[in-house]
């Protein structure tokens, strides 16, 4: 991987930005402000028209997008809508191709070592667990944070400094007791956990969150959703990349729809979390409830006559 690394994400107004493929039901909302979001100048990540292609498949043409500081942000789409090149691409696995007026910027820079980045934007992905060694134990997986590294070498040199850093998120993300357990023995959620930590053991000023809880028994999941509203709380600004509702947590201020690698629409939850919008997004008859700040998703009830004709 080269020292520097350029990197993405897009800038819309503060209503709603439909592709020309969104359905109608999306066109009619109009978002003018976002709660909690309001006076936010810095971007965390920045993207102007940019093309992208995942092998030989085109996914992002003329692709934008803005993520802001402070402004806890789900990007919600379903499954083919882009969501997984996204993610490949702010880490550093694939690269967008430029034109003249496009550009990539993180925290204000188009171009970052490594290994500042880290220092302000901690990734946790579904490929990066996947490629962890599995006799890797718990302790070094935290400590690899501290070098982009999957697991540490002999190399790599840690000070008491970073030791205690390591033992400090380890503690509060209560797998303490699980310093020394091999990384492939541990279940899904402590593994989350531990990769959790190996991000904020660098106490970056934001978090990207590839579907969380994806994988996770139920007590598993509200743990660490219970986690990432804590650190949304403390000031970590959060982005989740995801296609399921349930794991949106109350913080969460902002919402982006993407389809078809174009932005279907962005603004408020409660404008955006609909039954109408989400039917349109997903392209399934849905009823959406909202319940303690959390929203969750049901078929919606059909028409004897509908039911016949399938």
């Amino acid at each position: 991987m080269p020292s520097s690394c350029k990197r993405f994400i897009y800038s819309v107004p503060l209503r709603c930005s439909f592709s020309a493929q969104g359905a109608s039901a999306l066109r009619e909302v109009k978002v003018h402000g976002i709660e909690g979001c309001r006076g936010v100048k810095e971007h965390i990540i920045d993207i102007r028209n940019i093309t992208a292609y995942n092998g030989s498949t085109c996914v992002f043409r003329n692709f934008s997008l803005t993520v802001e500081n402070g402004c806890n942000t789900v990007i919600l789409g379903p499954n083919g809508s882009g969501k997984t090149t996204l993610m490949k691409l702010l880490s550093c696995e694939l690269y967008p191709v430029f034109l003249e007026s496009s550009h990539v910027k993180i925290f204000g820079h188009e171009r970052w070592n490594v290994e500042k980045l880290r220092t302000r934007l901690g990734i946790v992905s579904h490929d990066l667990q996947h490629s962890y060694l599995t006799g890797a134990r718990g302790i070094n997986v935290i400590l690899s944070g501290f070098y982009a590294s999957i697991d540490t070498w002999r190399h790599q040199q840690f000070s008491s400094s970073d030791l205690g850093k390591a033992e400090a998120v380890m503690e509060m993300l209560g797998i303490g007791q699980l310093a020394n357990r091999q990384f492939g023995t541990m279940s899904t959620g402590e593994q989350r956990r531990f990769l959790l930590g190996r991000a904020l053991v660098n106490d970056p000023d934001a978090l990207l969150l590839d579907e969380p809880t994806s994988g996770l028994d139920i007590k598993a999941s509200l743990i660490y959703l219970e986690t990432l509203r804590k650190l949304m709380r403390s000031g970590k600004t959060v982005i989740l990349v995801t296609h399921h509702i349930n794991e949106i947590p109350p913080e969460i201020d902002r919402v982006v729809l993407i389809r078809d690698g174009r932005v279907a629409g962005e603004g408020m939850k409660k404008e955006l979390l609909t039954s109408v919008v989400l039917s349109d997004l997903f392209d399934y008859p849905l009823e959406v409830v909202s319940l303690n700040g959390y929203y969750e998703v049901f078929p919606a009830l059909k028409s004897e006559d509908e039911l016949f004709e399938e």
